[in-house]
């Protein structure tokens, strides 16, 4: 036996192992990186959605699906529009100042046209979905009632005081692409 040592032959092999623990380790990392990528579902999930509101008539509400969640879009009709100011002291956040809301929103209509309000059909106590209540009566001037524990928000998704519901319905992202379409979950320039 030959005490001397074939330092090529060592190297070869060293290098051998290096390139196939290499290729091994990056053949385990792609898929584990992959992982952490949202998958198409979810990607489409937060997509923007396109609602058409060429046909909507006064006084109707339309449900499109963005997030997961409902999103209403009310074109409001002139009575609704009149008791948005009468109703003052009676709301818990009038001016929109503890609310989700985008900038462009935060007026008394809570919304970018007057006649149109795109809001999330959540109730902020603890998630139920309110219903629509265009009727107006002596004891409530119409907008949304949530069956669940009695919250009631006005025809701009503003929440009255004394309910459990803490803050006014959230106003999504949103912009109108024309004057027929809004596009759901973007803020856009229109």
């Amino acid at each position: 036996m030959s005490s001397e040592v074939d330092n090529s032959r060592r190297r070869f092999l060293t290098a051998g192992t290096v390139v196939v623990g290499a290729v091994g380790t990056v053949a385990v990392a792609i898929p584990f990186v992959k992982s952490w990528s949202p998958s198409a579902r979810a990607r489409s999930a937060g997509a923007p959605v396109e609602a058409n509101i060429g046909k909507l008539l006064p006084g109707q509400l339309i449900i499109v699906k963005w997030r997961g969640k409902p999103v209403w879009i009310v074109r409001r009709d002139e009575k609704a529009l009149a008791t948005l100011s009468d109703l003052g002291d009676s709301l818990r956040d009038e001016a929109s100042d503890e609310s989700i809301q985008p900038d462009y929103a935060k007026n008394e209509y809570r919304s970018r046209k007057p006649e149109i309000l795109v809001m999330e059909g959540i109730c902020t106590h603890l998630g139920c979905s309110p219903t629509y209540r265009p009727e107006i009566t002596a004891d409530f001037k119409g907008g949304f009632f949530c069956p669940c524990h009695g919250s009631k928000f006005d025809f701009a998704g503003r929440v009255y005081a004394g309910v459990p519901a803490p803050t006014n319905l959230p106003v999504p992202p949103h912009y109108y692409i024309n004057d027929d379409v809004i596009l759901i979950g973007e803020d856009g320039v229109a």
